[in-house]
C-alpha cells in the first residue's frame, strides 16, 4: 500500500488532489468562486469562502489545523486567496492548478446542482467581447465609441498582468452570483473538524 504525503508545492494538479482526497481524511478544501458558481457545482467535501469576503475571516481561516487546498475556477482567485492566507501565517496550503476546469477535464467527482449558472471567468468573457465588439460597431457612427473598446481591452491587459479582475469582482457583487451567502461560523467548524456536502 502506497502513502501519499503532502507535496512541498504550493500548487498541485487535479489527480494528485484526487489521491490526496482519498489517502488524508484531514484534509479540507477551500472553494473561494460565489456563492453560486460554488451552488452549481463543487468538490465534494468542500467549504465556500468567496474571495470576496475571505478578507473579513483571514485569521480564523488561517488558524485553521489542518493542510487546505484552495480551488476556484481556473486558479486565480485562488492564488490571490493563498497569497493572503499565507500573509496571515497559515502553513500547509496549496492550489488546484486550473481549478474546478482542470478537476472537471480530469473527471474528478462533483457536487451539481440542476442550476447551470456560468462561471465568473465566462462571465467576464461575455461581458468583455461583448462590450468591444459593440464600441467598434459603434465607431462607424461615433467615432469616441472606439476609447470604450480600448478601455475595455487595457483593462483586460491589466487583469492578465495582475491576475485580477475588476469586471470580476464587480460581476461577483450581482444577486445572480452571490448564492444561499457563506456562513462562515458552519464553515469554520467543518474545516477545524466536521464534515462538508
Amino acid at each position: 500500500m502506497t502513502t501519499t504525503s503532502f507535496p512541498a508545492a504550493d500548487t498541485i494538479g487535479a489527480a494528485e488532489l484526487a489521491q490526496l482526497i482519498a489517502a488524508h481524511p484531514e484534509l479540507r478544501v477551500l472553494d473561494v468562486r460565489t456563492g453560486a458558481e460554488f451552488e452549481a457545482v463543487h468538490i465534494p467535501g468542500s467549504y465556500n469562502v468567496p474571495l470576496d469576503t475571505l478578507g473579513e475571516h483571514l485569521n480564523d481561516l488561517a488558524d485553521v489545523d489542518h493542510p487546505v487546498v484552495l480551488v476556484c475556477q481556473s486558479g486565480g482567485r485562488a492564488t490571490n486567496a493563498h497569497k493572503s492566507l499565507l500573509g496571515a501565517g497559515k502553513e500547509t496550503l496549496h492550489i488546484l492548478d486550473g481549478g474546478m476546469g482542470a478537476w472537471q477535464t480530469m473527471g474528478g467527482d462533483v457536487v451539481r446542482t440542476s442550476s447551470e449558472r456560468w462561471a465568473l471567468d465566462r462571465q467576464v468573457r461575455l461581458l468583455a467581447g461583448g462590450l468591444i465588439a459593440l464600441a467598434v460597431a459603434a465607431s462607424v457612427l461615433a467615432t469616441w465609441t472606439r476609447w470604450v473598446a480600448l478601455f475595455v481591452g487595457g483593462g483586460l491587459f491589466v487583469s492578465a498582468v495582475t491576475n485580477s479582475c475588476a469586471m470580476a469582482a464587480v460581476l461577483g457583487k450581482l444577486p445572480y452570483n452571490r448564492g444561499k451567502g457563506c456562513n462562515i461560523a458552519e464553515v469554520l467548524e467543518g474545516l477545524n473538524g466536521g464534515v462538508a456536502s
